[in-house]
C-alpha cells in the first residue's frame, strides 16, 4: 500500500524528527552502560589524580554499579518503547495494519545498529574516555530516576532473594585481587606480560595470605652453635658457615639463647686476641659467647609473610626464629626468604645450591631436592602442582602416597609422574617430575 499525500504532513515529519532524537538518546544510555562498566577504576583513579573532572564524576557514580545500571537501563527503555511506540503510530498511519510488522522490522534494524552496536563498540574501545565524557550527564540521569531506581531495586531483591540469591554492591572491592591476578595470567598467555613480571606481582600480591611456615628453613636444616664449644671451634665452624648468622643453644638445641653474627665474633676475639700482648689463641679461653650474641627473636609460624616482613623492617633485623602453639622449635625465616617469594631465588657465592635449584634433563624429566617448596617449582617450571597439603615436593608425595616411599618408587597423580631417586632416613632428598 503506498501513502497517500495526506499522511506525508508536518506531523509525520516531527514524529519522525522525534523518533530521530531517541534513538540518538538510546545510543547515548547503550554507549554510556558500556563505557562505565567497562572502563577500569584505576585507570579512572590515575585519570582524576591527573586533574580529569569527568573521570572523578565516572568513579563517584560507579561506586553503586546497582543503581548506575538501573538508572541507565530505565532511561533506555524509556526511549526505545517511546521511539517504536511512535514508529508503530505513524506508520500505521501511513500504510494501515501492515505498519506493525513494517514498524517492528525498521526500528530493530534502527536501534540494533545505530542504538546499540555501534555506540557500544566504540564504548569498548575506548572505556576510560567515553566514561569521563558522558559522566556528567550520567550522574543527572541517576539523580532523577534515583526514587524509581530505589522501588526496583527493592523489587529486584526481593525476587531474587525468594530463590536464594544474595546480592552484594560491593562485593567488586573484595575482587581486586582475582582482577589483577585474572589479568596477569590472561597477559602472559596473549605474550603481552613476562612471566618474570608476572611472577613477581604475584608473588607480592601472595604476601598477605601465606604464613612463615610455608616458606621456613625447617629445624632439621638449621646449622646451630653449641654454646659450650670450645671457642676455637666455634670459630672455625663460623668460618666454614655459608651463613652470616647462626642461632645458638646451650644443653639442647630446643633451647635458643641467642644468635650470633659473623661480624660481632670476629670482633669480639680479634679484640681478645690483640688486646693482650702476645696471647693469641690463648686469650680466647675465656670467651663466653653469649655475651656477644644477639637475644633471639621468636615469631608464630602462623604469622603472614606480609606481617613478618613488616616486622623485621619495624625491627631492622633479617632473621627470626619461628615456633608452634606450644613455644616448639619449628624452623628460622630470614627477610630474603620472603623477598625471594617476590624476585624468585636469591643466590650468591656462598650458596652451594643456588645455581641450578630445578635441574631439566634432556628427556624432559625435572631433577629437583626433595625439599624444593611447591610454589618455587610452579615458579620455575610454570606448572600448577597443588600446595593446599604440603609445602615441598616431598611432602606433597608423601601426603598422597600415604606412606614414605622407598628408592626407585613410581608414583602418579594431578597430571605428574614423580619417582624417588633418593632417600635418607624417612626424609626424600632427590625426585624425578615430568607431566604424563
Amino acid at each position: 500500500m503506498e501513502p497517500s499525500a495526506t499522511t506525508l504532513d508536518a506531523a509525520f515529519w516531527i514524529t519522525s524528527l522525534a523518533i530521530l532524537v531517541l534513538l540518538m538518546m538510546s545510543a547515548f544510555f547503550s554507549g554510556s552502560e558500556t563505557a562505565l562498566t567497562a572502563a577500569s577504576r584505576g585507570k579512572l583513579r590515575a585519570a582524576t589524580d591527573k586533574g580529569s573532572k569527568g573521570a572523578e564524576i565516572a568513579l563517584r557514580i560507579t561506586e553503586d554499579n546497582e543503581r548506575l545500571i538501573g538508572s541507565v537501563l530505565l532511561g533506555n527503555n524509556l526511549v526505545n518503547i517511546l521511539a517504536t511506540s511512535l514508529a508503530t503510530a505513524i506508520l500505521t498511519r501511513a500504510f494501515g495494519e501492515s505498519g506493525v510488522a513494517l514498524a517492528t522490522l525498521v526500528m530493530t534494524l534502527l536501534v540494533l545498529i545505530f542504538a546499540e552496536v555501534l555506540p557500544k563498540t566504540y564504548a569498548i574501545t575506548n572505556p576510560e574516555t567515553a566514561a569521563a565524557r558522558v559522566s556528567p550527564v550520567i550522574r543527572l540521569v541517576v539523580r532523577i530516576f534515583a526514587p524509581v531506581v530505589e522501588v526496583v531495586r527493592v523489587l529486584v531483591r526481593g525476587v531474587l532473594a525468594i530463590f536464594g540469591v544474595q546480592t552484594d554492591p560491593d562485593s567488586h572491592i573484595l575482587a581486586v585481587r582475582e582482577e589483577i591476578a585474572g589479568a596477569l595470567q590472561l597477559g602472559h598467555s596473549e605474550g603481552i606480560v613476562e612471566k618474570e613480571d608476572r611472577d613477581r606481582i604475584l608473588g607480592a600480591l601472595d604476601l598477605g595470605e601465606r604464613t612463615v611456615e610455608e616458606i621456613m628453613l625447617h629445624r632439621s636444616g638449621i646449622e646451630m652453635i653449641n654454646a659450650d664449644t670450645d671457642p676455637q671451634d666455634i670459630l672455625q665452624q663460623c668460618l666454614e658457615s655459608n651463613h652470616t648468622r647462626l642461632p645458638v643453644y646451650r644443653e639442647d638445641p630446643e633451647n635458643i639463647v641467642g644468635v650470633i653474627h659473623a661480624k660481632d665474633l670476629l670482633r669480639a676475639m680479634y679484640k681478645l686476641m690483640t688486646g693482650t700482648e702476645g696471647a693469641g689463641f690463648d686469650a680466647l679461653k675465656d670467651f663466653q659467647i653469649s655475651e656477644v650474641a644477639m637475644k633471639p627473636y621468636f615469631v608464630p609460624d602462623t604469622t603472614s609473610l606480609d606481617d613478618q616482613m613488616r616486622q623485621f623492617l619495624r625491627r631492622r633485623t633479617h632473621f627470626a626464629l619461628v615456633v608452634d602453639e606450644y613455644g616448639a622449635l619449628q624452623g628460622l625465616i630470614t627477610l630474603e626468604d620472603i623477598l625471594e617469594e617476590i624476585v624468585g631465588e636469591i643466590t650468591d657465592e656462598f650458596d652451594p645450591y643456588g645455581d641450578h635449584p630445578v635441574k631439566r634433563g634432556e628427556d624432559g624429566h625435572y631433577f629437583i631436592d626433595g625439599a624444593t617448596t611447591i610454589r618455587d617449582f610452579n615458579r620455575a617450571t610454570d606448572w600448577n602442582l597443588p600446595d593446599d597439603e604440603a609445602n615441598t615436593v616431598a611432602g606433597l608425595v608423601i601426603h598422597e602416597a600415604q606412606t614414605i616411599p622407598t628408592v626407585g618408587q613410581v608414583f602418579s597423580f594431578h597430571g605428574f609422574r614423580f619417582e624417588v631417586m633418593a632417600r635418607e632416613n624417612n626424609r626424600i632428598t632427590r625426585l624425578k617430575v615430568r607431566p604424563l
